[in-house]
């Protein structure tokens, strides 16, 4: 019996709401973001119920269209859900700004959709209706307003990609926070993350590659700080030994289509294919133009590296016993806990070749793998550094090739790591490059060049050529318009160039204080920690008070006072301070929005500099009583 259209949007409506309703537990970083979805999408099935067992009145077209855009975004609230629960909670943690946007999308999309649906015109009774109301309400309050994220998660995962030896704890924390805190979760998420890349054939898109190293790396470390915790095997580590003496299945992925032997050292052809490098070298030695799965002409024979699937047939070996392919013409990583670094200068010197005198491809290949090598460790750092690659790369920050120049920035971002390395980039005239791919760079390759800026300006005499080779402008474009991550890379770089009095000026005449307001006013969008550090260090500056006082900042001042973190509190109270200091108008203003009970609640309770800044303010707001008096 064929339904109507009533009863077919109805009966879809009501079986999205109850596959939604029973997901289970979310386990992942955006845990409360995926609860409250949940449990609002609950909350809506009355009205569903009411009206597939009411009677069987037709619906007027105009309810039907507003249901099944409601269907339409309930499908789409579903499919994000399961893909959070059943994905890996290391790239949730990595790219926890666009799944929060996610998430955003969708509240928006069935919020739009509670919009189109006339409940007047429904035969439904009033209490269902009052709830629906208040549902719609409260989709209506969550629109826009993305939860707020975790600073210490994204320091502890900054710390952990970046530093060499980091802190034990920090793995901890993670351990704790991406609720991977057993053997037997840490198996889920190696399967996760294979199941992601296989499906992707490769990353998802607009996620760099490079990002796998990075997810291999966090796992290997994780499991390290679970077993350290839990020196008792669980029933996976006790089969581990009997693991080594079957054969596990060698997945196809893994498999080179030549040889068809596990992969060691797995690269691409021109055709998009994936051999290992010694049979498809072979191939192309016996003079062969196409590829061999394909048949296809290769348009060259340039072999790039697949990073991805050489983690992932890493993570395989790990996982299931199996000895892992050693490396060819790599440096030793320190981080994969194989030893002291020893790198092969040989090796490297036939990517600097490439660099040199390669055509596009080969460059584009070449600085990809230096890129990699320089993130894995110190030792590399210092090998590539002497093998005399950073004048080579920083010629390519000129490349017309948009993923070379990418390749190029983050490669010395990697390499400026080492103190040593700061000065030799400097020297080699890379400032005006970098700030010309800041200005003019893909989205990828500015946000890498702000943070080699800011690397780079750790050095004072640095923070001097930074700003006159005209970074600031760009920077502040980046904290306007960049992704999440390409304002936060804006903004520690546009921090610590304002140390160096001079660049404060340059930063107030490009007007950087409108776009830091709007970053204060928007508690959602996440810069708040870092609009008011910026502000409190620009405030410390004649030119700078005078720009902060001119967008009247005194009322968000107050409300931060009262409800912000410690830090924040801190500032917004140095922020206070400078403005008020000589200026009896700001004084009048912020007594009278309410300033003096906030400070002195501040005094109390706050930081030891907030206090001090606390009583500072309340002192001028006195004098300014007395006088008036």
């Amino acid at each position: 019996m064929t339904q109507s259209p009533r009863e077919a949007v109805l009966s879809q409506i009501s079986d999205s709401v109850k596959a939604i309703s029973g997901l289970p537990e979310c386990r992942t970083v955006t845990k409360k973001m995926y609860c409250n979805l949940v449990r609002r999408v609950k909350l809506l099935s009355p009205l569903f119920e009411e009206l597939r067992d009411g009677e069987e009145e037709e619906l007027g077209s105009d309810i039907v269209k507003g249901l099944d855009s409601l269907r339409i975004a309930l499908d789409s609230a579903l499919e994000m859900l399961k893909s959070v629960h059943e994905g890996s909670k290391i790239y949730q943690a990595l790219q926890v700004d666009k799944i929060a946007r996610k998430f955003d999308l969708v509240t928006e999309q069935i919020e739009a959709a509670l919009s189109q649906i006339p409940y007047d015109k429904l035969d439904i009774p009033e209490e269902v209706r009052e709830q629906i109301e208040l549902v719609h309400t409260q989709f209506k309050r969550a629109v826009g307003k993305m939860e707020s994220l975790d600073l210490q998660l994204a320091m502890d995962l900054a710390a952990a990609q970046m530093e060499d030896d980091p802190d034990p704890i920090i793995f901890k924390r993670l351990s704790e926070k991406l609720y991977l805190r057993t053997i037997n979760d840490l198996k889920k998420e190696s399967l996760a993350i294979h199941d992601m890349v296989i499906s992707c054939s490769g990353f998802p898109a607009g996620v760099p590659e490079e990002y796998f190293e990075t997810m291999s790396f966090l796992l290997r470390k994780l499991k390290d700080c679970v077993m350290a915790e839990n020196p008792v095997p669980d029933a996976h580590e006790a089969d581990k030994s009997s693991i080594k003496h079957r054969s596990p299945v060698i997945p196809d992925d893994f498999r080179c289509p030549i040889s068809l032997e596990l992969m060691k050292d797995p690269v691409i052809v021109a055709t998009g294919q994936t051999y290992e490098r010694s049979c498809i070298q072979k191939w192309l030695d016996a003079g062969h133009k196409t590829c061999p799965k394909t048949q296809q002409t290769l348009l060259h024979t340039a072999l790039t590296p697949n990073y991805v699937l050489k983690s992932l047939i890493a993570l395989w070996c790990e996982s299931n016993g199996v000895e892992l392919p050693k490396k060819q013409g790599n440096c030793r990583n320190k981080r994969s806990g194989i030893g002291s670094s020893d790198c092969d200068r040989a090796a490297i010197d036939a990517l600097l070749q490439k660099l040199a005198n390669g055509n596009i491809e080969q460059q584009r290949a070449a600085a990809g793998e230096l890129r990699l090598l320089a993130k894995r460790n110190a030792d590399n750092r210092v090998c590539i550094a002497e093998a005399g690659a950073i004048p080579l790369l920083v010629e390519l920050l000129s490349s017309l090739d948009p993923r070379t120049q990418e390749h190029a920035v983050t490669a010395l971002l990697n390499l400026s790591i080492n103190e040593a390395n700061k000065g030799t980039i400097v020297n080699a005239g890379a400032i005006p490059d970098i700030v010309d791919v800041l200005k003019n760079g893909s989205m990828e390759a500015r946000e890498n060049a702000a943070a080699t800026l800011f690397s780079l300006s750790v050095l004072d005499e640095n923070k001097v050529a930074i700003g006159a080779a005209g970074a600031i402008p760009p920077l502040i474009d980046l904290l306007c318009q960049g992704t999440p991550r390409g304002k936060k890379d804006a903004a520690t770089a546009i921090f610590n160039l304002l140390i160096y009095q001079g660049n404060k000026v340059r930063a107030v005449r490009a007007r950087i204080v409108p776009p830091l307001m709007r970053l204060l006013k928007d508690p959602g969008g996440g810069m708040v920690d870092e609009a008011l550090a910026i502000l409190a260090i620009l405030a410390s500056h004649q030119e700078g008070k005078v720009a902060i006082g001119q967008a009247e900042p005194i009322t968000i001042l107050i409300e931060v006072i009262k409800t912000g973190s410690p830090r924040n509190r801190e500032n917004a109270a140095a922020i206070l301070w400078s403005l008020c200091t000589g200026d009896s108008q700001y004084l009048k203003v912020a007594s009278e929005l309410g300033a003096e009970e906030a400070l002195k609640e501040l005094s109390e309770s706050g930081t030891d500099r907030a206090k001090r800044k606390a009583g500072n303010v309340l002192e001028l707001l006195q004098r300014a009583e007395e006088v008036i008096g």
